[in-house]
């Protein structure tokens, strides 16, 4: 997850490991500057649509030209593009969780300032780990969708069940392998994503 804007960091609500929901804001930005531009475009707004109000009356008693009502009017719009653009702005000052997960690395410390694309948080999403595995091509014929095998986890030094989720269409003419992506089928708390391991070709069924 990067910086979508340049803003010094107010508030840091999550740190490494921990747990967080869809929704939920991770990150708030300082919004003082933006949000006071906002209320001063909103006074200019009410300011220019008076003006107009009082051309467009004062063109009805054939007192001001349609050159200055047109004026006015683009006064308005242009107060309404500030109003908008400031809305926009303040819009980013929160960066909120797009689904349920764990925070995995956070790149930056509270009150620190940003600039768009800069790192902010690596986020690993909740749900059951996914594996990908490259399986020789003369394998092809028995592996299909809902397979199950299993497979020796290197970190934990245990064998975990996993059902095949996709086969790739395509064989790798290098390494004479397909790509393989296969789920695990039921959560296991001591994996986390990064780990790796062999397949138990054996035990595909």
């Amino acid at each position: 997850m990067s910086s979508p804007t340049t803003a010094r960091i107010a508030r840091l609500n999550v740190s490494m490991g921990l747990p967080f929901q869809t929704g939920q804001v991770l990150i708030a930005f300082d919004c003082e500057e933006p949000q006071a531009r906002l209320k001063m475009a909103k006074a200019e707004m009410a300011a220019a649509q008076e003006t107009l109000d009082a051309r467009v009356r004062m063109q009805g008693l054939d007192q001001a030209s349609a050159v200055e009502v047109a004026l006015a009017a683009a006064a308005v719009n242009k107060a309404r593009g500030q109003i908008d653009l400031n809305e926009a702005q303040i819009g980013q000052c929160a960066i909120k969780a797009p689904w349920s997960g764990r925070v995995a690395k956070v790149h930056i410390k509270s009150f620190m300032s940003v600039t768009p694309g800069q790192p902010l948080l690596d986020l690993v999403k909740s749900g059951p780990l996914r594996l990908k595995l490259n399986l020789p091509s003369k394998m092809i014929a028995q592996v299909s969708k809902s397979t199950l095998f299993k497979v020796d986890i290197d970190e934990t030094g245990k064998a975990y069940e996993a059902k095949v989720n996709a086969v790739n269409s395509r064989v790798d003419p290098v390494s004479q392998t397909v790509e393989v992506e296969a789920v695990l089928v039921k959560p296991y708390p001591e994996l986390l994503p990064g780990m790796s391991g062999v397949a138990s070709l054996s035990t595909m069924r």
